[in-house]
């Protein structure tokens, strides 16, 4: 082993997030994490009509390339309590209500396709706390599927 000065390792150093961390990740940090996986994602499958569906289908429904599948394929997620990719999983472990996941997740929010990046903008701004959506913001995602920056 070569003796190193802190200043050395720097640039080859490795951050990572042990699972006692992982365990007590608050909310916020959860939903910037799935937006920090999502990030490296282009098209994804938005969930289909999912206010269709009875709740018990609700919570039960999953799919193939879905921000579910991404969020239950980061061990950081799974090692802070995500059991599943199931919808009732991602919402539980989340915090999301049935609002929040058609909003979030459904594929009438998204004319023209899902992108990793589209929603990780709008599960940033789901984290960023009480002050909610602005009137703008809310009106473009309305329009175009995504809030505006």
């Amino acid at each position: 082993m070569k003796h190193q000065n802190p200043n050395e390792m720097l640039p080859n150093a490795e951050a990572f997030i042990s699972p006692r961390t992982a365990a007590k990740l608050s909310r916020h940090e959860r939903l910037a994490r799935w937006a920090d996986v999502l990030e490296g994602y282009g098209s994804l499958n938005a969930l289909m009509r999912i206010e269709y569906l009875a709740p018990a289908e609700r919570r039960a429904y999953h799919g193939v390339n879905t921000p579910l599948t991404v969020a239950f394929d980061d061990p950081i997620l799974r090692e802070a309590g995500l059991r599943g990719d199931r919808l009732g999983d991602v919402m539980d472990f989340f915090e999301l209500s049935d609002k929040d996941a058609h909003h979030l997740l459904c594929d009438c929010h998204y004319l023209g396709g899902m992108t990793g990046s589209g929603l990780a903008h709008r599960l940033r701004h789901q984290a960023g706390g009480a002050h909610g959506p602005t009137l703008w913001n809310r009106i473009c995602s309305l329009f175009v599927g995504r809030a505006t920056a």
